[in-house]
């Protein structure tokens, strides 16, 4: 839609092609339905946010900063504010309503939609020529991928964009989940649910021995491992999984060093010397993750807290420092929020879009392999390439 608006602005006559009943049906369910347009905060911080390629992106975002999107939709009638993070959303909570915004925009300036499957690009000497679709043939002098990744298929992205881009000889890089829950060894379906805050994720890259992500806030456990926030910002940082490679380490107490916290833990237990354990742990952990921790220490659940040892009290204090779980896998790439890899971006011209192949083809959004953190970084990925598409293809 992006593209198209910036097409259009700029002299050409465009249709775009969807193929669901309905545009911006995956901007739709964005930011749990409230839809984190951008982040407030200058090119150079935005670049430090971008995982792959952020060179790649130089000129889009110049082009069309974070400043352009907040000023673009507003423009268009939807007042926006900004929360925890400098994340930018629409003051009423909708994704909808920057759905609908970006539709009134895309039929007011002059685009046409039609809800057709596009099925091949056509292609004359070198050049764009048209498309063919799921109705008929198309002649067009450019064409803008800007399918998608392949993550929530549900909602059109089932990688329609990387077919073609193959089909015409262009380079995709091998398609990975970002932004995914992880899979653990262990079996945490019986402290599903239960949410951590203030806590400190580490992962290790064992094969390195070096702690490649490191980030205090929000994690929850889930039937298959562990998601929330901080997983989700880990996932990016974690190539191909294999038996091993990973080890994430949860501090639950990351103000308390552990000179403080084991002064903690003697004053809890002088309170409870003939209590078991198991059950002396309630004002350091939730209640139903207690028996997990209990178990990663290899203290007896029913030993008296009288009878415990000064290096079973060590133990203690290293897994409530640092539990440790290994990473088993991504969750399927249908879960993910963000697809990594896709277009070659040597395959494209970065101040342009251009494809340095096809005259006349362009790409935008996250068919290009470049991704971001989470945060609203994204979205304006698509919004400033599809920016740089349009106008550049309407020329």
């Amino acid at each position: 839609m992006m593209a198209g608006i910036y097409g259009a602005l700029n002299g050409g006559k465009v249709t775009i092609f969807e193929k669901n009943d309905r545009v911006g049906k995956k901007l739709a369910i964005t930011g749990k339905g409230r839809c984190n347009v951008t982040n407030d905060c200058s090119n150079e911080e935005f670049l430090k946010n971008v995982i792959s390629n952020p060179k790649f992106l130089y000129a889009s975002i110049s082009n069309f900063s974070t400043e352009d999107t907040k000023a673009f939709f507003e423009g268009l009638g939807v007042p926006l504010k900004t929360e925890r993070g400098r994340r930018v959303f629409p003051v009423s909570d909708k994704a909808m309503d920057i759905v609908l915004a970006l539709k009134k925009a895309v039929l007011d300036y002059g685009c046409e939609i039609k809800n057709e499957k596009v099925i091949s690009l056509l292609t004359k000497e070198n050049k764009v020529s048209g498309i063919k679709t799921s109705r008929g043939v198309y002649e067009f002098d450019s064409v803008i991928l800007a399918t998608g990744g392949v993550s929530y298929p549900l909602t059109g992205s089932d990688g329609d964009g990387f077919r073609i881009a193959g089909e015409n000889g262009i380079e995709v890089t091998p398609l990975i989940p970002s932004l995914v829950p992880l899979e653990t060894v262990e079996d945490t379906a019986e402290i599903m649910g239960v949410s951590l805050k203030n806590v400190t994720l580490k992962i290790k890259d064992n094969q390195k021995n070096k702690i490649i992500f490191e980030e205090m806030g929000e994690m929850l456990f889930t039937h298959f491992g562990i998601s929330g926030p901080l997983v989700l910002s880990a996932s990016c940082h974690l190539s191909s999984i294999e038996k091993g490679k990973y080890t994430a380490y949860v501090d639950f107490k990351p103000a308390l060093d552990e000179k403080t916290l084991d002064a903690r833990l003697l004053s809890d237990f002088s309170k409870q010397l003939n209590k078991d354990f198991q059950n002396c742990l309630g004002g350091l952990l939730p209640s139903k993750i207690i028996p997990f921790v209990v178990a990663k220490t290899n203290i007896p659940p029913t030993t008296k807290v009288n009878a415990i040892t000064k290096e079973q009290r060590q133990a203690l204090l290293s897994t409530l420092k640092g539990l440790s779980l290994e990473i088993k896998s991504f969750r399927p790439i249908k879960e993910a929020i963000v697809t990594r890899g896709g277009v070659s971006v040597k395959e494209i011209v970065p101040s342009t879009m251009e494809s340095k192949k096809i005259k006349g083809l362009y790409f935008a959004g996250e068919i290009i392999d470049v991704d971001a953190y989470t945060g609203g970084y994204n979205l304006q990925i698509a919004f400033s390439t599809g920016a740089l598409a349009g106008t550049s293809a309407s020329q």
